[in-house]
């Protein structure tokens, strides 16, 4: 019994440790990129959310990480989001397009399928 016992504890730990998603801990990266109108959005506040698929809310403290989308060089604004496990985040960003004098928001959910490698996305943002 007490081996029965055992067996069923250290497939337990392996089936949690096998199946951890959503997070930090891994080598994939997502690069985000948010844009109005094809316009990139420099300086916005750009969230994550590991493990949503659906908009978790629109306050700082409904995400689990926070970046601000910089310009390098000719490149368009984004963030970098490094170390994230395969899974499922939401990706969510606020910032002030200055072509149209308007503070723009929104938000996209990824999905991560591979155990290493980086996605770039669009992260589209509209007028409130």
């Amino acid at each position: 019994m007490k081996k029965l016992n055992n067996i069923a504890l250290i497939l337990t730990f392996v089936t949690l440790v096998a199946c951890k998603k959503n997070g930090t801990g891994g080598d994939n990266a997502i690069a985000a990129f948010p844009k109005h109108h094809g316009t990139s959005i420099p300086n916005a506040t750009v969230y994550i959310k590991y493990g949503a698929t659906e908009l978790p809310g629109v306050n700082a403290s409904d995400y689990d990480d926070a970046k601000i989308a910089v310009q390098e060089g000719t490149a368009a604004a984004h963030a970098h989001f490094e170390g994230l496990l395969k899974g499922d985040y939401y990706i969510y960003a606020v910032g002030y397009d200055s072509t149209v004098s308007e503070i723009v928001s929104g938000g996209i959910a990824v999905k991560v399928k591979t155990k290493t490698g980086e996605q770039d996305i669009d992260l589209p943002v509209t007028e409130l």
